[in-house]
């Protein structure tokens, strides 16, 4: 009975027993394609060396950030009014914006053919 039973597999198991065969080969292919490349020689570890990077050296010329000569000295004191930044804008609140727009859609021009859906 052991025979008959071992004989008759099912096809999902053939057919797993099948791609895990052809996942192994492949796998070890793919390592033995591999052991080329890599050499068994130890390689040290070489730092780069920078002996120059805390040396005194003399600072950069100063150089203005919004514009003009760098000779050139301004100098302000206080406030600006302000009347000078332009006009102050007042939000619209949020309520008149929803208000407005119901009414808008409310007016928009509606569809003159309504079409049913047909089947069921």
């Amino acid at each position: 009975m052991a025979v008959a039973e071992f004989r008759v597999e099912s096809r999902g198991k053939r057919h797993m027993k099948t791609v895990l065969l052809a996942s192994i080969i492949l796998c070890s292919a793919a390592a033995l394609g591999q052991a080329g490349a890599l050499s068994n020689q130890a390689i040290p570890l070489e730092m780069p060396d920078h002996p120059q990077h805390a040396s005194y050296t003399s600072m950069a010329a100063e150089s203005p950030i919004v514009g003009g000569a760098p000779d050139s000295y301004t100098y302000a004191k206080g406030e600006r009014p302000l009347w000078e930044f332009g006009p102050v804008s007042e939000p619209t609140p949020l309520g008149d914006v929803a208000r407005a727009y119901r009414k808008e859609k409310q007016t928009a021009k509606k569809a003159e053919i309504i079409l049913e859906k047909q089947g069921s």
